[in-house]
């Protein structure tokens, strides 16, 4: 178990806090919550669609009747987010001139595109050239640069998914834990600072740590992004993804192994490898700016209102989109993430009923989290309530656990003061922290967590257990992959009568109480000496004295 910081953060909390009985939780009520948001009538809870309506018009009313307040700007429930949406239109044309001869690519199939998110309303690119950039990375921090000074401006690159450590588990970046760069987020944002025409990430399970259908279902539909007058220096027009299978055919016709160039890419010598291959892509995209909601519920502190709590959590999914083998076309997100925005709401309700806490506690449901957490990074561009004192974000993102658990743990690595709060609330209960067991994921980078840490907010996201009461450890692992594999980002992804829900009221309370506790406090988490997001939150101490 990670050696718990001081900070003489929790010593110092546990003496200011208030104490407040921990209240009963209906998990009925929740489960009904889930039902109800991801029946198909809510038809996968997409941005900008009839659904978006439907869902933030349930959650105020559900707010209102728990007894929270609107949270957002000018009284409101909603925090407009500005977004650009892109679909393409029709089929795209693809094809693949491998070795002098062509070949067709089905979307989905061998290839996965997106709509160009450069603000473009046509892609037509004729025999461009195909690279092999490694892992496409360029982090001078670490000493590593995988382009050389090549010029990659109007080539497509390909690139491994994860980063340069995955397979070795050491080296310079930090073994099997992924960081950012290993993010296919990452990847595109640097195919755009290298002037490429595109970026295809060869898919492999491991190191993406999904299959082809997630992949699949989440590139060839609706696109959205933050609205940004530098879109068409921010991404590259064609953005996409391909099978494995797919990248050694590439290697083939260029006289090498897959295997042995996804070696070469792990060492610092490496340089781009122009491929024998071009890309021919042609398809129209519909550009389009909309406005997305956050929903936002507020219990104003009844000593320090001008210092928040924060309880944030998705409502959107992947919308309708292809069908899969049984024709089910849409992509209701029960686990992911009705369940998280659900705990929110029943969270909501509690302290309404409790008596009030000294900070304010806003509960937060974002919109296009699917689409790259945008609805929580558009908040942290343009907050509600100040950042500076913003004590700390809990978010929930597929928050229903496979049964009741001895442990708990958050998404990805984090070195904060929020997490020793966190553990020390959890070992009242008799609960212990596990280190999230998946860090070669990039959990961290994942969830609607990040965009807050990212502006300096002490912010984790919370992971139900694995070690199972019934069942163990590999139990828990188990059922996991299952998930992983058969229902995540995919129509199979629904509410079950058969759910196993005995996590529901021990994480609750957990939650609760961890969340209760700090609204109650006079001190204020801090990120560790040497943690990438501690400068941001030093810009705003002065905030805190």
């Amino acid at each position: 178990m990670r050696k718990i910081t001081a900070f003489l953060f929790a010593s110092t909390l546990l003496a200011t806090a208030s104490i407040a009985a921990t209240p009963a939780f209906d998990v009925g009520r929740v489960s009904q919550d889930v039902k109800t948001l991801s029946d198909d009538s809510f038809e996968g809870r997409a941005p900008a669609t009839p659904a978006e309506v439907k869902t933030v018009d349930f959650l105020i009313r559900q707010m209102k009747a728990a007894g929270l307040q609107p949270g957002g700007p000018k009284g409101q429930w909603t925090q407009d987010v500005p977004l650009l949406k892109a679909d393409i239109i029709g089929t795209p044309s693809l094809t693949l001139n491998l070795g002098g001869a062509s070949r067709p690519l089905s979307q989905g199939v061998e290839i996965a595109v997106r709509a160009a998110l450069t603000g473009q309303s046509q892609v037509d690119l004729k025999g461009v050239q195909l690279v092999f950039a490694g892992y496409g990375v360029k982090a001078p921090e670490r000493g590593w640069d995988d382009f050389k000074g090549a010029d990659l401006k109007g080539k497509i690159m390909v690139v491994l998914v994860n980063d340069p450590d995955f397979e070795g588990g050491e080296g310079d970046f930090g073994g099997k834990t992924m960081t950012y760069y290993g993010r296919w987020t990452y990847k595109f944002e640097e195919g755009a600072r290298q002037g490429a025409a595109g970026v295809l990430v060869i898919h492999e399970y491991a190191p993406a740590s999904y299959g082809w259908a997630t992949v699949k279902n989440s590139n060839s539909n609706t696109m959205f992004d933050i609205v940004s007058p530098a879109a068409a220096a921010e991404h590259v027009p064609v953005e996409g993804w391909i099978q494995r299978d797919l990248a050694a055919d590439l290697f083939k016709a260029a006289g090498m192994d897959f295997d042995a160039m996804k070696a070469a890419a792990r060492k610092k010598d490496f340089k781009p490898v122009p491929l024998n291959a071009t890309l021919d892509a042609s398809y129209a995209v519909k550009p389009e700016t909309i406005v997305s909601k956050n929903v936002i519920g507020r219990l104003p502190g009844k000593t320090r209102p001008n210092e928040t709590v924060i309880y944030s959590g998705h409502w959107d999914h992947l919308g309708v989109g292809l069908a899969d083998a049984k024709g089910d076309r849409i992509y209701n997100g029960a686990l992911d993430n009705a369940s998280g925005v659900a705990m929110i709401l029943e969270l909501g309700r509690a302290f309404a009923k409790a008596p009030r806490t000294d900070r304010s506690i806003v509960f937060m449901a974002v919109t296009a989290e699917e689409r790259g957490l945008l609805g929580s990074s558009y908040y942290g561009a343009n907050p509600v309530y100040p950042l500076g004192t913003t004590a700390g974000v809990i978010n929930m993102d597929s928050s229903f656990g496979q049964g009741k658990a001895k442990d708990y743990s958050i998404s990805g690595v984090a070195r904060l003061g929020l997490l020793d709060l966190l553990i020390s609330e959890g070992n009242k209960l008799g609960r212990t922290f596990t280190p999230d067991p998946y860090t070669e994921k990039g959990s961290f980078y994942r969830s609607d967590h990040f965009p807050m840490a990212k502006v300096g907010v002490p912010a984790i996201s919370f992971e139900p257990g694995i070690d199972l009461v019934e069942g163990g450890i590999a139990r828990g692992k188990q059922l996991d992959g299952e998930y992983t594999r058969d229902r995540y980002h995919q129509p199979a992804d629904e509410w079950r009568a058969d759910w196993n829900l005995s996590s529901v009221a021990p994480d609750l309370t957990l939650l609760y109480n961890t969340g209760r506790t700090l609204a109650n406090s006079h001190s204020w988490p801090e990120w560790s000496a040497d943690s990438e997001f501690k400068a941001k939150r030093d810009e705003t101490a002065a905030a805190r004295k």
